[in-house]
């Protein structure tokens, strides 16, 4: 399903070679590190001078003019390996910019169609770099993997940007979709490849509600040399039901030592009606180790079972090690949409935070068979609100809320995992987190986990299928997805007031601290204003945040960077308090993960500033690095 992320690791190691001289901490993957740590050992700015932080270059992509930008998200984070900033533009171009000046040292273009009817949005978060250590010198021996949004991976000379003749077809794979796509656009990938032990391995991205029989979510490995496939893994191979998808769309982690890959599976298809696959949906909705060689699963751990609530795995898993009640070991972290923080033993995939099963609501529409209980981990507590009353409707006025009141008296909603039904049902969080692809980031000398969520409401109503054309017509601009095979079509619409305000209380957007000793919560803050949202803008309201798209990183400045919330800029955090110390206003939407790196002795913090093109936030095609002054 598609999406409508770093103290040095003890025990993740790198297989990349050195950075240039002078990059005193780097950012050689999408996560900071192969296991999205986002955390840097970069300290030259800290929290008594970050005030001071200013725009020190700015690269375009030049696709502000694209008659297709209103379709795009820049949700990039960009790479640095080899002495180069390598940049993936929402239209799949990639660029290898100089770290200090942001000046284009080349450029490729995969001639990405423009008329591809894609789920969400033109969009690529990041790419992968391999250096090949059996390689001579010559072309090609360090790579950039690239994904793009027509399902293909192609491999790149990270000197030069040229296509590796030797991998796939002259530098190309058109990947297999394992089945026969309705369109072109209906599978693609989003997130970025990861490489390890001589092994590319992909996810894809996927439209939502469109059919019971989707594509097949498989998981595709190819050797990093020549292109051949290794192995492939369908999250539904074996299960006792016929359904597509419980894709991969979400980015992965790589343990380098134990040679595994870890997975965040989505839903199997349709997302919000489930009488057709009865049963637990086998190794969707879960956490799935790998090992990357073979391709043999090496564990699983279900977050949501039998899921009809589009509550994907969203985040990328976070490799590290903790201390939690005086154990110490190795773990991943793996962050819902929910809004909780699952904690699981690296080897295993058994809890190391206890997990525990409680009753949810039952009684979904005729033949659904809903799992009585669902998994919670006793810690962290949850980060995003998920119980409301008609009485907590929010409204700037008597009449917005009283509006707000009735949409929630109206509806069914019981608390978390309550089913979609005929009547309408609140999904509170919203499918947008919670938590989302932006992940977390982890600072090791702490064990503190810092990331931050979204709150929100969406409104999921099931419709009889002889009434999906005469809905669809008569609600234009409102999603209506057929659910084609299944007795019920589906409606999902954000639960808004008159004046555009999300009818939940705020805040609609926090930046949280977690001390990972215990799970409790050192602080959490209002993330983001709505003054550059156009529907909100004549109702401003400090305090509120904003639902928001992108991560944070932490650095050993004692600074939290995040963009993310549904304005133009980008933010510095203090990593003990939580205290708002700068901002710095941004040319478009900064819904992006930034990175940070030391190079010829400066520190800069980079971000994509583009915007989200289904979050109202202002479109733009800008890479901004900020430094101190000389």
């Amino acid at each position: 399903m598609t999406s409508r992320l770093l103290a040095v690791l003890a025990v993740t190691l790198f297989s990349q070679p050195a950075l240039a001289a002078g990059a005193e901490a780097g950012w050689p993957a999408y996560g900071g590190d192969q296991g999205g740590q986002r955390y840097s050992p970069a300290r030259q700015v800290t929290s008594a001078n970050v005030a001071s932080l200013a725009v020190a270059w700015t690269y375009s992509t030049g696709e502000l003019s694209e008659p297709d930008i209103k379709r795009a998200a820049f949700e990039n984070t960009p790479i640095l390996a080899e002495g180069r900033l390598y940049v993936c533009s929402s239209f799949n171009n990639v660029i290898a910019l100089d770290p200090g000046t942001g000046k284009q040292i080349w450029r490729y273009d995969p001639k990405l169609p423009r008329n591809l009817q894609l789920a969400n949005s033109y969009n690529c978060r990041g790419v992968a770099y391999w250096h090949n250590p059996n390689a001579a010198a010559g072309a090609c021996t360090s790579r950039i993997f690239l994904g793009t949004n027509d399902y293909r991976l192609i491999a790149l000379d990270a000197q030069n940007g040229k296509p590796c003749e030797n991998f796939g077809n002259r530098g190309t794979i058109a990947i297999e979709t394992g089945g026969k796509p309705e369109r072109v656009g209906q599978i693609g990938i989003s997130s970025p490849p990861v490489v390890s032990h001589g092994v590319v391995v992909i996810g894809s991205s996927m439209d939502d509600n469109q059919r019971v029989h989707e594509l097949p979510g498989t998981v595709r490995a190819f050797d990093a040399v020549t292109g051949k496939p290794r192995w492939s893994f369908d999250p539904l191979a074996g299960a006792p039901f016929a359904a597509g998808s419980a894709n991969v769309w979400a980015p992965m982690s790589i343990d380098e030592e134990r040679g595994l890959v870890f997975l965040p599976t989505s839903s199997p298809s349709p997302d919000f009606y489930g009488a057709m696959r009865n049963g637990d949906d086998h190794n969707a909705g879960a956490v799935v180790a790998v090992h990357i060689e073979s391709g043999v699963v090496a564990w699983s751990f279900q977050t949501v079972h039998h899921n009809v609530w589009d509550y994907d795995l969203p985040a990328q898993p976070t490799l590290a090690t903790v201390t939690y009640k005086g154990q110490t070991g190795p773990v991943v972290i793996q962050g819902t949409k929910q809004g909780l923080i699952f904690t699981l033993r690296r080897d295993s995939g058994a809890p190391f935070i206890p997990v525990v099963e409680r009753k949810v609501p039952q009684d979904g529409v005729t033949g659904e068979k809903l799992s009585p209980t669902q998994p919670f981990p006793v810690a962290p507590a949850p980060l995003a609100p998920h119980d409301i009353k008609p009485d907590d409707a929010y409204g700037l006025t008597f009449w917005d809320r009283g509006r707000c009141h009735d949409v929630i008296a109206a509806s069914r909603h019981q608390g978390f995992y309550t089913p979609p039904s005929t009547q309408g049902t609140i999904l509170y969080p919203f499918t947008g987190g919670g938590i989302n692809w932006g992940g977390m980031a982890f600072d090791a000398s702490r064990d503190v986990v810092y990331v931050n969520t979204s709150s929100a409401m969406h409104m999921v109503t099931l419709i009889p299928a002889k009434d999906y054309a005469a809905q669809r017509a008569a609600n234009p601009g409102h999603e209506i997805s057929p659910n084609a095979g299944a007795p019920y079509a589906m409606r999902r619409d954000v639960v808004l007031s008159p004046l555009g305000l999300p009818c939940n209380p705020p805040p609609w957007g926090l930046l949280h601290a977690i001390d990972m000793h215990d799970g409790h919560e050192l602080w959490s803050v209002p993330l983001g204003t709505t003054e550059d949202l156009a529907a909100f803008s004549e109702y401003v309201v400090h305090g509120t945040g904003t639902p928001n798209f992108g991560g944070p990183i932490a650095t050993a400045g004692g600074l939290v960077f995040i963009g993310a919330a549904l304005d133009n800029y980008l933010r510095a955090f203090d990593a003990k308090s939580g205290a708002e110390l700068w901002k710095g206003r941004l040319p478009a939407g900064g819904q992006a993960t930034p990175m940070t790196y030391v190079w010829k002795g400066k520190q800069y913090v980079v971000i994509a500033a583009g915007g989200h093109a289904m979050s109202g936030s202002k479109h733009g095609d800008s890479v901004v690095a900020y430094a101190l002054p000389n």
